[in-house]
């Protein structure tokens, strides 16, 4: 028996709180990842909501996110929502070269790793749960992991949901993760991980977000400005949760991800593409551009004052559309 055989398919009782489940694939086929490197006995971690069924609908989560879709997109998900589990079978997975609960840089031997090996791995992880098409649903790197499936399985996917994700990084994009990971290479072991995440958390508001919740003095700490103590807050708490060898690896591969003009004309799968009014790291125009390459995409902005990180804050009219988008 191979170890994709022998990996149990963990559901969730239903009522109960869904459970991380885990599963070894590639156990006797190995995987080729785009840098020619070979892996084998690839562990990945992912969550499952619903009664399985051959058709599923493929959470993709950002940068630092993991499977647990239901804590950290509640704005999505539920009972009458875009990601419900009594209508769909929903699976959300961590990404290779991830740091909860599937194998990472340390344990596959590289850092050399692309959004497409991550895409690969998912396909793995649908057919051992035994799902033959998928309507894919992500925000920021999610959404570039979406662009990636239709690139690399047309033909597995029904429906796609793009929110606040370009189809290549930008010149500008790409400096931000690049002064990112010139903190952590320059002070390893934690600091550099907090630095980075602090300019990454620029990129992620804006400044009209930031006006209406961090002005004036900090309420943690007496004499600092308030921006100052969420952003020394914000990068201990991923310091705290997140492996820094993981945002190397996981950084480098949104830089090189680089969809072609001709490559986005070939798409021709039913896409929703979301922009969003205010976001600073991916603005609307290059969302709106890209997304009028694609052959049959509606495309969609998101009104908000809150930056790229309004999918996640101000969810209500974006669960809306991405409802109706999925049940049409």
């Amino acid at each position: 028996m191979t170890a994709l055989e022998a990996a149990p398919r963990t559901f969730a009782p239903l009522g109960e709180a869904p459970q991380r489940c885990s599963a070894v694939l590639f156990g006797t086929t190995p995987l080729l990842l785009d840098s020619g490197q070979v892996v084998s006995d690839v562990r990945v971690a992912y969550h499952t909501y619903g009664t399985p069924s051959r058709d599923a609908v493929l959470v993709l989560h950002a940068l630092t996110g993991d499977s647990a879709v239901h804590q950290w997109w509640p704005g999505l998900f539920g009972a009458g929502q875009a990601l419900d589990s009594g209508r769909d079978f929903i699976v959300c997975s961590n990404v290779l070269g991830g740091c909860t609960g599937t194998s990472g840089p340390a344990e596959l031997g590289t850092d050399e790793l692309s959004l497409r090996d991550m895409v690969c791995l998912q396909r793995e992880l649908l057919r051992h749960l035994g799902v033959e098409r998928v309507s894919v649903v992500g925000g920021s790197m999610g959404g570039m992991q979406a662009y990636a499936w239709l690139n690399t399985f047309p033909d597995l996917v029904n429906k796609a949901v793009i929110i606040g994700a370009p189809a290549r990084h930008s010149p500008w994009a790409t400096g931000l993760n690049t002064a990112a990971r010139s903190a952590i290479l320059a002070a390893p072991g934690g600091a550099g991980l907090q630095v980075a995440r602090q300019i990454a958390m620029l990129s992620y508001r804006s400044p009209q977000s930031f006006a209406q919740t961090q002005a004036g003095p900090s309420s943690r700490r007496a004499g600092q400005a308030a921006i100052s103590t969420y952003l020394e807050y914000q990068g201990q708490k991923l310091a705290d949760r997140f492996c820094e060898r993981s945002y190397l690896a996981l950084t480098n591969a949104m830089d090189r991800f680089q969809l072609t003009n001709a490559e986005l004309n070939l798409m021709q799968t039913r896409t929703l593409v979301v922009g969003i009014s205010s976001d600073q790291l991916y603005p609307a125009w290059e969302v709106r551009e890209q997304a009028g390459r694609l052959r049959n995409a509606i495309y969609w902005e998101l009104e908000s004052p809150h930056g790229h990180d309004a999918f996640l804050m101000d969810a209500s009219a974006l669960d809306e559309q991405v409802k109706a988008f999925l049940e049409g």
